[in-house]
């Protein structure tokens, strides 16, 4: 880490940190806590001034070429601080054509390039590759929410991946050897994880404190000319390897198949590999299928498809508990009392609310195989399964 990197860094875990921290607690006392013009004026200005001047000492300094591992993580100080901006509304992009922050994303730009990542912050800059320092990592502010939220993001998302790196291990072995049953519970008891990791969040963050002072630093905004859409927390290849190998999603649905094209370059490099990989990988379900004819009354048959149907319970409880739980307290129902001019500006991933909410109804029912005409879901093909254990002697 160079010098100006270094003092990029300091930056953006103290004084960037508590200019936030400032901001949101003006915006809070306002009846509107949604409008924020005109509110911290003086305070905005040292943000966005203080972070360009060490931007462009950056800038000037070049590519000094130290490695994927710094380039990503400046990459996320530069995002954090672009966000910011946008947040406090010192940039919006549908007044722009260009960002004003133009030194800004010269070097998001110029690391997300030649990094193969997007030239903006993703939430493994807030989550899985976050370093703490002295036990603290990086986040825009102080408030207890946010870290609640972050906390609580990353243990989910290490608990996907836990379970993704189980059943990807079956690949080579087989549905019917074994182990395969082992690490299908394995995977089981990382979902369940997961799903323990929510109910907490749900029990604990504060709607109000996440709506409006922590969901608002995920917005899409501008870098150069083009309008990158905000950090999601599915933004890992986990969670997908999950949808695909169980066989409940397909990468060649239309639908499905664009939500992946959409977060490839929001995710790291090797995430990206291995959501490729298993996109091409035939399911554990098909291969159970294909068994059920002659295979059904066996005893491997009947451990691991036992086991292969825990998993998939599992995952369909935790989309239910997402779209059900999560998505409706904090984001459905604090934006029924949001002023109509700031509906448009809800979502981070772009869409109007209501558009956004179909496609997560979507994807609830492709993870649960509910019953339904209009998309394709797996719901006849795992009451064949079902039955098949029900009927085995």
């Amino acid at each position: 880490m160079t010098d100006n990197s270094h003092q990029f860094d300091q930056w953006i875990r103290g004084r960037f940190c508590s200019l936030n921290t400032s901001l949101e607690a003006l915006y809070w006392e306002q009846p509107d806590r949604a409008q924020t013009a005109s509110i911290g004026t003086s305070l905005k200005q040292a943000l966005e001034s203080e972070g360009r001047e060490i931007i462009e000492a950056l800038l000037h300094e070049g590519n000094t070429d130290e490695g994927f591992d710094s380039g990503f993580d400046l990459l996320g100080n530069v995002g954090l601080y672009m966000a910011a901006c946008r947040r406090h509304e010192i940039t919006e992009p549908s007044r722009e054509q260009v960002s004003p922050l133009t030194a800004a994303s010269t070097l998001a730009m110029q690391i997300g390039a030649s990094s193969g990542v997007t030239p903006r912050f993703a939430t493994a800059h807030l989550t899985t590759h976050n370093r703490a320092v002295d036990g603290v990592y990086k986040r825009f502010t102080d408030l207890p929410d946010e870290q609640l939220f972050v906390d609580y993001n990353t243990r989910g998302i290490f608990g996907y991946k836990r379970a993704a790196e189980a059943l990807l291990k079956i690949l080579p072995l087989g549905i019917s050897h074994p182990v395969a049953a082992e690490l299908l519970f394995s995977a089981q008891q990382a979902l369940t994880d997961v799903q323990h990791t929510n109910q907490i969040l749900f029990e604990q963050l504060d709607a109000n404190r996440f709506f409006y002072s922590v969901r608002p630093y995920y917005k899409p905004y501008r870098v150069g000319s083009q309008v990158y859409r905000g950090a999601n927390a599915g933004d890992f290849a986990g969670i997908n390897i999950i949808d695909m190998l169980l066989g409940l999603c397909f990468a060649n649905e239309p639908a499905y198949s664009q939500m992946l094209v959409d977060k490839f370059l929001f995710m790291m490099p090797d995430d990206q590999q291995m959501l490729r990989d298993a996109m091409r990988r035939r399911s554990f379900m098909d291969d159970f299928l294909d068994a059920t004819e002659q295979q059904q009354k066996t005893t491997w048959y009947q451990h691991n498809l036992s086991a292969f149907m825990g998993v998939c319970d599992q995952h369909a409880k935790i989309a239910v508990q997402h779209h059900d739980q999560l998505v409706s307290k904090y984001i459905v129902i604090p934006s029924t009392s949001m002023g109509t001019e700031h509906l448009d500006n809800v979502t981070a991933s772009g869409p109007p609310l209501h558009v956004l909410i179909n496609a997560l109804e979507k994807l609830r029912d492709r993870r649960t195989a509910a019953q339904r005409d209009d998309i394709r879901t797996r719901y006849a093909d795992m009451k064949r399964l079902r039955a098949s254990l029900d009927n085995a002697l």
